[in-house]
């Protein structure tokens, strides 16, 4: 990277063409060329090759750079991370680090060869203090730096909440998956017991779900699957928490209902899912569901164990039906 002094030819204003690439830089713009007229020429230039890095946290700056031809990319964290900005002719880089009197917060990188306008720090304030034009304009351009970083951080912060939406929601469903019911369940057991309130568990199965993937398809079974969550999530209430289990089974906690309005609740559901008519399906839709009620020393899994032990009664009674574990049951 080599650098030289404009002091006798670059940027002394006595042309029209040298006027017209001045407006076309940001920090220029507007600005009565002769006002700056003996502060121009004391700017540097310098060549920066493709590939090259020109600014990076792990060095100091003390100027600000303006592209005058070529590009630059500005890569936060490593130079491999993907870029969050891209400098054509008229930008700049290296203000925010300057004003702020700190480290550069990120790479900026040459994708091309570039040709660079250089403004020391004491040259820039001299710019500030000779035109409230120039002044003006570092505003505008750190209010866009400013307001481009801010919506990479909003875009960043969407990503990663959508990632923390996928890793706890079924992406078949659109329930919550077991990784969600772990933290879900547990906190909502732990409020229950703490304030003496009733709890109750259902598991829920689809009956004969491997008839409906041999008969008609992992696509039919899918939108069985689908149909099932629906209606629970229509016939449950919003401070109920349902999970699929895993395969064809599904988790619903129940809270302050006793045992006898969670059956209810149940029985409902399964007259709402026999009710349904698929149809591209000759086989009808209908599930078994297990209930039980929280004891004192129960967590999460005794709960999952003592429902699931229901469920199987149910499917060893007929299926299509609902049954109560024994209390104090744990098979």
């Amino acid at each position: 990277m080599s650098m030289v002094n404009l002091e006798s030819s670059a940027y002394a204003v006595d042309t029209d063409f040298r006027r017209s690439l001045l407006q076309g830089i940001a920090l220029f713009r507007g600005i009565d060329a002769e006002t700056l007229s003996d502060l121009l020429p004391q700017c540097g230039r310098v060549d920066v090759s493709e590939g090259q890095v020109l600014l990076s946290p792990e060095r100091e700056n003390h100027c600000v750079y303006v592209v005058l031809s070529g590009r630059l990319s500005v890569h936060l964290g490593s130079l491999d991370a993907p870029k969050i900005a891209d400098l054509g002719p008229g930008s700049c880089a290296g203000e925010m680090s300057l004003i702020e009197n700190k480290d550069p917060s990120a790479f900026v990188v040459s994708t091309e060869d570039c040709h660079l306008m250089v403004i020391s720090h004491t040259l820039l304030w001299r710019m500030v203090d000779r035109s409230h034009t120039f002044c003006k304009n570092l505003l505008i351009v750190l209010s866009e730096r400013v307001r481009s970083d801010n919506e990479y951080i909003a875009s960043s912060l969407g990503v990663l909440r959508q990632a923390e939406r996928n890793a706890h929601t079924d992406a078949l469903t659109g329930l919550g998956n077991r990784h969600w019911m772990r933290t879900m369940f547990e906190r909502e057991v732990m409020r229950t017991l703490h304030a003496k309130k009733a709890l109750c568990l259902m598991m829920v199965d689809v009956d004969n779900f491997k008839v409906f993937n041999d008969e008609y398809g992992h696509i039919a079974g899918d939108r069985v699957l689908v149909a099932v969550a629906d209606a629970l999530r229509e016939f449950l209430r919003p401070t109920d928490l349902i999970a699929r289990f895993g395969g064809d089974e599904f988790a619903v906690l129940l809270p302050d209902l006793k045992i006898n309005q969670a059956r209810q609740t149940a029985e409902r559901i399964r007259q709402q899912v026999a009710a349904l008519s698929p149809t591209s399906l000759a086989t009808a839709i209908t599930i078994s569901i297990g209930i039980a009620d929280r004891a004192d020393d129960d967590d999460v899994a005794t709960l999952v164990q003592r429902a699931d032990a229901a469920l199987y009664d149910a499917k060893d009674a007929g299926r299509n039906r609902v049954v109560v574990a024994v209390p104090g049951s744990d098979e």
